[in-house]
């Protein structure tokens, strides 16, 4: 509730801050393809991520997080050739994999699911370099986001840690850890309208976003002090429709 009110103000700020007759809606549709930071990398490590750990861990790879991505925003002519517009978008990917190294006692693999889930709501300035009065509208621009993100692991795990009351790389039990909490971010876009009338066009953009954040206490390394680092950037690629109202 409070990110759909959040939402409203910014729309009521901008319908006050713009030209009448000068708004418009997108809805949109596509790809999110998270950066996954060294995933894979076998350098000394200089920082605890979130992907280094879980690639190194289980059967997951760059590419294994990609997903459907979609949203809505309010864009608002605030002068010649400039747009600013609040968006709203969603991302869920759930991942199924088990470890690289553990097995049952019988050979079996070890099965735990994945998933992370990131709802960017931002603030993008756009400016049209040809204005809303030609057929192709090319645009570039950028903004700022509230990331606010959940990461799950949930299935079986084998227990590295003698505090938790198990006996290390031997007890295997069921559990859920979970991280969720909000990060800065931002993003950097580019793309094209084609109208097909006066008030309605179809959308091609790409999209890059950056933003990490310090993992809750289930994601904590060993070491005393120390916190894991999930990185929200990656590439978004997304088709849509414009309306002009």
């Amino acid at each position: 509730m409070r990110r759909v009110m959040a939402v409203l103000g910014l729309i009521l700020l901008l319908a006050g801050a713009g030209r009448a007759d000068a708004g418009g809606l997108d809805l949109r549709v596509g790809g999110f393809f998270p950066r996954m930071r060294d995933c894979g990398v076998v350098a000394p490590m200089t920082e605890y991520t979130l992907f280094r750990d879980v690639c190194e861990l289980y059967f997951v790879g760059q590419g294994d997080f990609d997903g459907v991505y979609g949203g809505v925003e309010y864009n608002q002519v605030v002068l010649d050739h400039l747009e600013l517009g609040v968006h709203y978008d969603y991302y869920s990917r759930t991942h199924d994999s088990s470890y690289r190294d553990y097995t049952w006692d019988d050979g079996s693999e070890i099965r735990q699911s994945l998933r992370l889930r990131v709802a960017p709501l931002g603030v993008t300035v756009r400016v049209l370099p040809t204005g809303k009065k030609h057929k192709l509208v090319p645009f570039v621009g950028g903004g700022v986001d509230a990331l606010f993100y959940k990461y799950e692991e949930f299935g079986d795990f084998l227990c590295f840690d003698e505090s938790a009351g198990c006996i290390p790389y031997f007890d295997i039990i069921p559990d859920h850890f979970v991280s969720e909490d909000t990060a800065f971010g931002y993003h950097a876009l580019g793309g094209l309208r084609v109208y097909l009338n006066r008030d309605f066009a179809i959308v091609g953009e790409g999209r890059y976003q950056w933003g990490k954040d310090d993992m809750g206490d289930d994601f904590a390394p060993n070491e005393p002090g120390l916190v894991n680092t999930i990185d929200l950037g990656g590439w978004t690629f997304t088709v849509g429709v414009h309306v002009r109202f």
